[in-house]
């Protein structure tokens, strides 16, 4: 810190700001306001799309600290598909400054979050787009607190089910596509097993993109909406089976009614309305 405070002292300084975005398929990229790409700690960040970020500011409470980030559609970095296929959310950002003249001095971290709403501009403002940023104390928005229920809280597979998901995961192949329902060899014959459960494509333009699957039968699933972009033939899927996070499935299907979260035989609201007439 002491550094980048020489460093802000002259009326002339070699400063920028630098933002590493890693998305949640593992894909990492970097932008710089510097007017010519840099390479820090390993990534080169790039002087387009021309990210401008709002005014950085924190506090030590606990309000929600968020700032925005706009930037322009380019297709070598951020593109209008990427961001409409949501490969962007949720994605994790860290924020921070470089001396350019002398990157192996470090960096002087200023922010870090997650993206929160990214929204396209109008066709008519060139392609543009804004980002919000949110930083760690968004967390406590979020609502911690169970509440009794009949069905599972868990999901299947997480550290609470247990379930191994090895042997319940599959590759198959996509033969046609028909909206949001999907011809599929490879899988077996009768796919209903995977209804609630997930489907990632693993090649072509939705390689990375993880959908929730609706219902399945004899050679097909229905995804709970269309991919973002056309499913050829022959692309390669990861199916998951799913879970109807009832008792009974838990019992009869998995053998893991010790790790189910649910309160199965705990009356519902409905019991005040049962009775009978004499």
């Amino acid at each position: 810190m002491s550094g980048f405070a020489a460093r802000l002292a002259p009326e002339v300084t070699t400063l920028a700001l630098c933002w590493r975005i890693v998305r949640a398929d593992g894909v990492a990229l970097g932008f710089t306001t510097h007017d010519r790409d840099l390479v820090v700690a390993g990534l080169r960040h790039a002087s387009a799309p021309g990210m401008l970020p709002s005014a950085i500011s924190s506090g030590d409470g606990l309000e929600v600290d968020t700032m925005e980030v706009a930037g322009a559609l380019s297709a070598g970095s951020i593109t209008a598909g990427d961001l409409g296929s949501g490969r962007y959310d949720g994605a994790s950002v860290k924020v921070f400054m470089v001396d350019w003249a002398a990157l192996e001095a470090g960096t002087l971290p200023l922010a870090r979050g997650t993206l929160g709403e990214v929204a396209r501009a109008a066709s008519g403002a060139g392609g543009s787009f804004t980002a919000e940023l949110r930083g760690p104390t968004a967390a406590f928005d979020a609502l911690c607190i169970e509440v009794y229920s009949p069905e599972c809280r868990a999901e299947l597979g997480d550290r609470r089910c247990r379930v191994d998901l090895a042997p319940l995961t599959m590759r198959a192949a996509a033969i046609a596509q028909d909206g949001a329902r999907l011809t599929v060899g490879g899988a077996g014959a009768d796919l209903d097993r995977f209804a609630q459960g997930r489907c990632r494509a693993i090649s072509g333009d939705n390689a990375g993109i993880d959908a929730r699957i609706v219902s399945g039968g004899a050679g097909w699933i229905e995804l709970f909406e269309p991919l973002p972009f056309a499913v050829a033939a022959g692309t390669r899927l990861e199916l998951r089976e799913g879970c109807d996070k009832r008792f009974a499935t838990c019992s009869g299907r998995f053998a893991n009614a010790l790790n189910f979260r649910g309160e199965p035989h705990v009356p519902g609201g409905d019991l005040l309305t049962r009775f009978e007439i004499g």
